[in-house]
């Protein structure tokens, strides 16, 4: 520490940490997929987005982990294809938060309407996905009923461990 009158104070530190390679990384980060790819294979989301190269991305990103994908194109068709499937068949939603005919706030509230006639509308995890990632806007999704918000450009690796996270947190229930 180094301190003078009227000019300040320096500090000065020195930490020892050790160094990993490059292919150490690598290796280690290999080692992770299977485990990833173990607790979504076979899981069922149901995507809502009405923008096709987004969507497009999505399932790809989704479907390399063995993920099945049902894409619509609006809250609508996502309210629509949730009730013609049977309870707890999906296990998350995606929702686009702007898109046309109902945005995802409003098919989320829609949604969660339903848990007096079909119990699993209160229950199935359903994330926000949009650029608009200020505190209101999550904010907006929580109280839409969605369990979280997702910034896009959709990271893999974020999106993975946000649905690993909430399937496991299910499973343990």
């Amino acid at each position: 520490v180094e301190s003078e009158e009227g000019k300040g104070t320096r500090f000065i530190m020195k930490f020892s940490f050790p160094v990993s390679l490059e292919n150490q990384v690598r290796e280690k980060e290999k080692q992770n997929i299977p485990d990833i790819t173990e607790k979504l294979e076979g899981k069922r989301i149901l995507l809502a987005e009405d923008n096709e190269l987004n969507a497009e991305i999505a399932e790809t990103v989704l479907e390399e982990t063995g993920i099945k994908v049902k894409h619509v194109e609006d809250g609508i068709q996502c309210i629509e294809e949730l009730k013609k499937m049977p309870e707890k068949y999906y296990d998350v939603i995606l929702m686009d938060v702007q898109m046309p005919g109902m945005n995802g706030y409003e098919a989320a509230k829609a949604i969660r309407a339903q848990k007096s006639s079909r119990p699993d509308a209160g229950e199935i995890p359903i994330y926000a996905m949009t650029a608009n990632a200020y505190t209101e806007d999550i904010s907006a999704a929580l109280n839409a009923g969605m369990n979280g918000h997702i910034a896009k450009p959709v990271d893999a690796e974020k999106v993975e461990k946000t649905i690993c996270s909430v399937l496991g947190s299910q499973s343990e229930q």
